[in-house]
């Protein structure tokens, strides 16, 4: 197994202008049903987690003619999913991408993680609204 490495300044660079990656960010929690439409509903799930010496491309172009791409991909880099193809995007791609993506999008005042309530109302708790 193969370490994955850190993307390059010119990657991520490349990433900011990739449009799928500004497809991903117009579409973020645009349409939270987009699972129910996505191309890869009918296709052998083992096709979007090709082994690391194996080619990606079936599963790439499948994703380029799904209308879902985007949610796709804004839900695999909000969690950080660095294993398949997901948006149209190999792991590595989504590497570089992440970063971008960090430094576009603010975090979720509503998201829960595994520390409990939403971020929002831990604020409110630490912060007296006095």
């Amino acid at each position: 197994m193969t370490r994955a490495r850190m993307p390059r300044p010119h990657e991520v660079a490349a990433a900011r202008r990739d449009p799928r990656l500004l497809r991903a960010l117009r579409e973020r929690r645009h349409d939270e049903a987009w699972r129910t439409r996505g191309t890869c509903r009918s296709v052998d799930p083992e096709t979007f987690f090709p082994a690391p010496n194996e080619p990606a491309d079936a599963a790439v172009a499948l994703c380029r003619s799904c209308d879902v791409q985007g949610s796709c991909l804004a839900w695999a880099l909000e969690v950080g999913d660095c294993h398949g193809v997901w948006g149209g995007t190999t792991p590595r791609e989504r590497r570089a991408m992440l970063v971008a993506w960090r430094n576009e999008v603010e975090p979720d005042p509503d998201a829960v993680d595994d520390a409990g309530p939403p971020v929002r109302d831990r604020l409110l708790t630490l912060v007296p609204l006095s």
